[in-house]
């Protein structure tokens, strides 16, 4: 919802930005296969930045991982099991990253 208008966010009026997911600023980064055929995706979630922001990020994590991906809902997904490869990335950018799940 949309804290000025309080419309849903895809119908909102006004224009105001809604507030960024995660703002405790860590990074976490999980695998999932849950709903995907079985295969295996690196999730990285928290990253708390704007839409440009997360589409320059996607875009750097998929092609230092060889993959492909997609940033929908504020979480960036690359396709395959890269977690130590955008682990590593995260933090020499300065974030602070955990790894979540198992």
């Amino acid at each position: 919802m949309c804290p000025e208008c309080r419309k849903p966010v895809a119908q909102c009026i006004c224009g105001v930005a809604p507030p960024p997911a995660s703002a405790d600023g860590i990074v976490r980064v999980s695998r999932e296969t849950k709903g995907r055929g079985g295969k295996a995706v690196t999730v990285v979630r928290g990253l708390g930045m704007d839409a440009d922001a997360l589409e320059r990020i996607g875009k750097q994590l998929k092609a230092a991982c060889g993959s492909g991906g997609t940033v929908k809902d504020g979480v960036v997904e690359v396709q395959g099991d890269h977690r130590d490869k955008v682990m590593a990335l995260l933090q020499s950018q300065g974030h602070k990253v955990n790894r979540a799940g198992g």
